[in-house]
């Protein structure tokens, strides 16, 4: 969700081959965290013993700070990594990563379930929440954070050793989130589960921002948290609506599910994508000034399916943004594309999917995709066998 500017040249046969280039077209880039912003959190920082009760989203600054997103509790904590030795960047493969992590905790596999993944910039060690909470997971419809609560923080190096990650006597930082969904509210569908776990979704930042999508409390529950770095300001709400085309209707009730900060023709945006996978940009100075926003939905991927992570990557005919799905294969949508659509999603589309032109890649199984030191593309793929394999793909420079 940050600093994730890579080409992909190829995928085939589940592979995926890259080639690291410059800048993209004119008029386009990735937004991307500054040292300036990561500097002034340690102003925020106190020593303790952090508690969250879930560790739903995982998140980098360029300098290493940690950021956890607990949607049970509501609350973001910011975690000081310093400590962590610089090492090169290598490549890191592990097979059967849950049976690893479950020899570690002393459990089964079948019980070990991973939440979510990023990068240290720094060690690049791999960090993964994890839970004991595998075999609840009883509908292909629900997502980690709906089956249980990641309380375990890992981490893997690159000759596949891991080790916990303790959120012991550290230094730390944490704000609240306001009014987030209320933990009574139930999922429309899976009348079973609590909307409390999808408070949050998704973090991403600009130079001076952390961004934070999920559920609120408001009528329209979808929302995007503006929580000003350090945490020294009041964080901001804006609350969020899309045309879905694959439900032939305005939503205001579906959190996003992925998102990147983009700046299209010199001007902010979110570019964000749904369950049942409609794509749609939201400019950033309205949320900066708007309590609602409508965004505008350019695409229609395919209904069935989760987006589960989104990158931007450069090429030489402009950036790409690169999607994981559930049961998609790997999306990628050239920038100029995006830029060149004038038009918006306004009615049911006649074919499983419309709007901007976009490309299905094999792929399939990647459930989480995050960069190493700009050498290396890190996924944690299921395989057909059944088992997540821990990986990466060298970055190609010429």
């Amino acid at each position: 969700m940050h600093r994730k500017t890579l080409l992909i040249s190829s995928i085939g046969a589940g592979l995926i081959a890259l080639l690291l280039v410059a800048a993209g077209a004119p008029g386009t880039s990735l937004a991307s965290s500054s040292s300036s912003s990561d500097s002034a959190l340690a102003e925020s920082f106190e020593r303790g013993t952090p508690a969250p009760q879930s560790m739903s989203v995982l998140a980098f600054t360029d300098d290493g700070t940690l950021f956890i997103a607990d949607s049970i509790g509501a609350t973001i904590f910011a975690i000081d990594t310093s400590a962590e030795t610089r090492t090169e960047a290598g490549p890191i493969q592990v097979s059967d990563i849950e049976g690893k992590i479950a020899a570690r905790l002393g459990t089964d596999a079948s019980k070990v379930m991973v939440h979510d993944m990023a990068v240290h910039p720094v060690s690049n060690r791999v960090f993964l929440s994890v839970s004991r909470g595998r075999e609840q997971w009883d509908s292909a419809w629900k997502l980690p954070n709906q089956v249980a609560n990641a309380d375990i923080l890992l981490t893997v190096a690159s000759d596949g050793t891991i080790e916990e990650f303790a959120l012991e006597d550290v230094r730390f930082a944490k704000v609240a989130l306001p009014n987030p969904v209320a933990t009574e509210k139930k999922h429309p569908w899976m009348k079973e589960l609590s909307l409390r776990s999808d408070t949050i979704t998704d973090m991403g930042f600009t130079s001076d921002t952390l961004l934070v999508a999920g559920l609120s409390n408001e009528e329209f529950a979808s929302t995007m948290w503006r929580v000003p770095l350090p945490f020294t300001k009041a964080t901001t709400a804006t609350t969020l609506e899309i045309y879905h085309g694959a439900h032939g209707e305005y939503e205001t009730q579906a959190p996003i599910r992925t998102f990147v900060p983009y700046t299209l023709n010199g001007e902010e945006h979110i570019l964000a994508a749904y369950l049942c996978t409609p794509l749609s940009l939201f400019k950033m100075k309205d949320l900066e000034t708007k309590d609602h926003l409508r965004g505008r939905t350019i695409a229609e991927f395919g209904s069935g399916n989760y987006p589960l992570d989104m990158v931007v990557i450069p090429g030489p005919d402009g950036e790409r943004l690169m999607m994981a799905n559930s049961n998609l294969p790997l999306i990628v949508v050239n920038a100029k594309d995006i830029a060149d659509f004038k038009g918006e999603i306004i009615e049911r589309p006649e074919e499983y999917s419309a709007g901007v032109e976009h490309i299905k890649r094999s792929g399939t199984g990647v459930q989480q995709l995050d960069v190493m030191a700009d050498k290396y593309l890190v996924m944690l793929q299921r395989t057909p066998a059944g088992t997540l394999n821990l990986g990466v793909q060298e970055i190609r420079r010429g």
